[in-house]
């Protein structure tokens, strides 16, 4: 076996080319190619599979954290709870709409955001907290959602990776007062291109987030608000709507190639699975200290793996500003500099898969 990719992207097209191209030539046909009934279908399919009242399709997963901050009423001056340990985007979101990310450390176990943690962030600014559903498995919600609950804060879900994850047995989609997505190519759920969701069971918040994302207008040249042009792509939205067919089918391919991983290695740190946890596996990510090494053992025997993230958001260049330094937020920082992705799109053969074991327990 010559290589085995991390992602393979094409690979998706492929299978479904015929319903994909026939979408696509249909909305080439019809010439509405800014909102329409593509969009409006999508968004109620993708509603009603993450269990949600409604969804609104925007731009990207980044507009949509901005986004849900801005109809949440979160500004200038404001704090919001974040991970240390999650892609920059989530602190990205609070800092474009003026607000401050407050970050604090991961459950050591799951990577995902500590409840335990989040009391010791609370001050009399605090307005929000942003749970990420990291590398597809669902953070702890009950407790976050407590917290938030006694302290009259809002509660935004990331779900850029968890598309169809469960929590308790309920899908991700509704839990906080918005859950955002992104539909980023290489996501369980990917377009061809950019884009992205925000859905809910408050209509009203819904109605105000489709009213920000289109220029803060209800209806054309009337403009209740100062707003964005984040809107899903048409062909973007009918790409999707085939793809979603098929969601269940892939993810359960991932969970059995995770399964297959958590069965035969035994040389790395393998991920946590709680057990009111049901992810979908966006990423498989191990744990090494000797990560590069290993990173580039894999390369050499032609099996491609990826950092998901080499260095965490409050050591970036971009936030400089709020003073943070190495060793302020310890577990994240020892998270990124040993984790490891190992290819698990849904088109991985079995023998591909076997490939990887192998190589990876042949590292010493």
């Amino acid at each position: 076996m010559n290589s085995v990719p991390f992602l393979d992207v094409a690979a998706t097209y492929q299978t479904l080319k015929a319903e994909i191209d026939a979408a696509v030539q249909r909305v080439l046909q019809r010439g509405w190619y800014i909102g329409g009934d593509e969009v409006q279908l999508f968004e109620a399919e993708f509603a009603a599979f993450v269990d949600a009242k409604g969804c609104v399709g925007v731009g990207n997963g980044l507009d949509a954290i901005t986004i849900s901050l801005k109809a949440l009423g979160i500004g200038t001056g404001d704090e919001v709870i974040v991970p240390s340990n999650t892609f920059i985007a989530t602190w990205l979101a609070v800092s474009s709409v003026g607000a401050i990310p407050i970050p604090v450390e991961p459950n050591k176990n799951t990577f995902n955001l500590d409840a335990t943690q989040l009391q010791s962030a609370l001050t009399a600014k605090t307005k929000a907290v942003i749970a990420v559903h990291l590398y597809g498995q669902p953070a702890d919600l009950e407790p976050i959602q407590k917290f938030c609950q006694d302290n009259q804060l809002k509660l935004i879900e990331d779900a850029a990776q968890a598309h169809g994850a469960r929590y308790r047995g309920k899908r991700i989609g509704s839990h906080g007062d918005v859950v955002t997505w992104s539909f980023y190519p290489g996501k369980n759920l990917g377009a061809f291109g950019d884009g992205g969701a925000i859905t809910s069971n408050n209509s009203s918040l819904l109605e105000q987030i489709r009213i920000l994302s289109n220029y803060g207008s209800p209806t054309k040249y009337v403009h209740q608000v100062q707003g964005f042009n984040s809107r899903l792509d048409t062909l973007q939205a009918c790409v999707l709507r085939v793809k979603l067919r098929y969601l269940e089918t892939w993810n359960s391919r991932r969970k059995e190639i995770a399964k297959m991983y958590i069965q035969s290695l035994n040389t790395v740190q393998l991920p946590f699975v709680p057990n009111w946890a049901d992810p979908v596996w966006h990423l498989f990510v191990i744990r090494h200290p000797n990560r590069q090494a290993l990173m580039s053992h894999l390369q050499a025997e032609g099996v491609q793996t990826v950092i998901h993230y080499p260095t965490p958001p409050h050591l970036q260049l971009a936030y400089s500003s709020l003073g943070y330094s190495k060793g302020d937020f310890p577990i994240a920082e020892k998270i990124h500099q040993e984790v490891l992705s190992l290819p698990i799109g849904p088109h991985l053969s079995e023998a591909q898969v076997h490939y990887v074991v192998a190589k990876v327990q042949d590292f010493q």
